[in-house]
């Protein structure tokens, strides 16, 4: 099979996509993946010592699975042939690893071989890698979107190890988009392309962590705009929807749009209408926000406006926050679905928010209370003959757990729970306890 790292030299640049052209050739020029790239990192270490084991690469889509591998065999001067495992099969393998073996012979260069969607082979095609991945000729890089774990045989999973790749963040793809821009040998440069922040910023955002996506909206919004009298392609937001084939919504994410979406969105929950507050959830998700900005968002309205009326709000809030982040999106959508039409549909009370917000009040304005004798810690030396603790009444030892004891030298009243939801209980509750019944 014809080797796509060398024939790539061999062609001319707009032979091939932008996401091709503008693969890294270096790994000072790769973006993204600090995690096992970062200075002093295993994959880091290995690649700049030349000691690269047979590595699995495991991600998303456009995560840079392949533009890695080819780095690894600029840097390791190795000879890199790919192979797809879509279309490819046992016989081709074997010719792959016997015409490694017989470049190795005769000119000592190492072999990279590639193999893309690697998860698409089956058990005896696995087992055809096995013994030479072992002795490390050739060196196997598969990439795939699938978990490894779970989609290749164990075997081949302890001769490899397994990098995984994240999805770039939107500052990330903005600054492939920007090299893209400016790169006049492999890039778009060239063309004297009027394109804002915004648009790069909805370009990234769209593209969901995937930039093979993102260059490619970029590249096919840029040749297919006709120039001005100046020969300028306007890339407005028109065509930037029309590339990438999703709807831009106005979302400014350091501006009005991003707090007034915010605003209206706990609004809608503090108000008890899930409808209105899942149209605001679905307009932050598809203009991109980060689904942990928001789920912390859910999290501050089931204590500041549901609070005790339901103290099942909190749980369910905190729980959607953890599994969104666990999951991410596109299904991270569905929890905070749930979390929020939970709290808009909870009861409601503000009374332990509007209960801290006095005594942080009266902590700033007033004078600073002692803490009574009786209630200070006794359980270190010398506390006794100092009185700590002395006269304290352990509540479990007196009737329904309650006794009659001053717990704050002046009397206060910050919490004052409503009739709402489970808070009348509580609220009843505590009469009872003042009435001594």
């Amino acid at each position: 099979m014809p080797d796509l790292f060398e024939s790539q030299k061999e062609k001319t640049d707009k032979q091939y996509p932008l996401a091709i052209r503008m693969r890294p050739r270096a790994l000072d020029e790769f973006v993204g993946q600090r995690h096992i790239l970062g200075e002093g990192k295993l994959l880091r270490r290995a690649i700049d010592a030349d000691r690269v084991a047979s590595l699995i690469l495991y991600g998303p889509p456009g995560t840079g699975k392949t533009a890695l591998a080819h780095v690894i065999a600029s840097i390791t001067k190795s000879y890199f042939h790919e192979i797809n495992a879509v279309i490819s099969n046992v016989q081709e393998l074997r010719e792959a690893i016997k015409t490694t073996k017989e470049r190795e012979a005769s000119s000592g260069k190492k072999t990279i071989l590639f193999i893309d969607e690697i998860h698409r082979f089956n058990k005896a095609q696995q087992d055809v890698l096995m013994m030479d991945v072992e002795k490390g000729n050739p060196i196997l890089i598969g990439a795939t979107t699938h978990n490894p774990f779970f989609s290749l045989v164990s075997p081949l999973i302890s001769r490899s190890i397994v990098f995984e790749l994240k999805r770039l963040s939107r500052e990330e793809i903005i600054v492939i988009l920007k090299n893209a821009l400016q790169d006049k040998e492999r890039g778009l440069g060239r063309l004297l392309i009027k394109i804002d922040e915004g648009i790069l910023s909805f370009l990234a955002s769209s593209s969901d962590g995937d930039a093979r996506r993102a260059l490619n909206a970029l590249e096919i919004g840029a040749l297919t705009t006709k120039p001005d009298r100046e020969g300028a392609i306007d890339f407005n937001i028109e065509i930037a929807e029309e590339s990438i084939q999703k709807k831009a919504v106005l979302y400014d994410r350091d501006e009005d749009g991003h707090y007034d979406t915010i605003s209206a969105f706990i609004k809608s929950m503090r108000g008890s209408d899930p409808d209105a507050a899942l149209y605001w959830l679905a307009k932050m998700l598809y203009a991109g926000e980060d689904p942990r900005f928001i789920a912390r968002r859910i999290v501050i309205c089931a204590a500041e406006d549901v609070g005790n009326a339901d103290p099942q709000a909190i749980v369910v809030a905190n729980t959607a926050f953890q599994v969104s982040e666990f999951v991410g999106m596109p299904e991270a959508r569905i929890p905070l679905a749930q979390a929020v039409c939970y709290i808009a549909c909870a009861p409601k009370s503000n009374a332990a928010y509007l209960g801290i917000d006095r005594a942080m009040e009266d902590i700033k304005d007033s004078r600073t209370m002692e803490v009574p004798k009786h209630l200070k810690d006794s359980h270190y030396p010398g506390a006794k003959k100092l009185g700590h603790g002395e006269g304290y009444k352990y509540a479990h030892e007196y009737k329904d757990h309650h006794v009659e004891q001053e717990y704050i030298p002046e009397q206060k009243k910050y919490y004052e729970p409503t009739d709402s939801g489970y808070e009348k209980k509580i609220k009843e509750y505590l009469n009872k306890l003042k009435k001594g019944n």
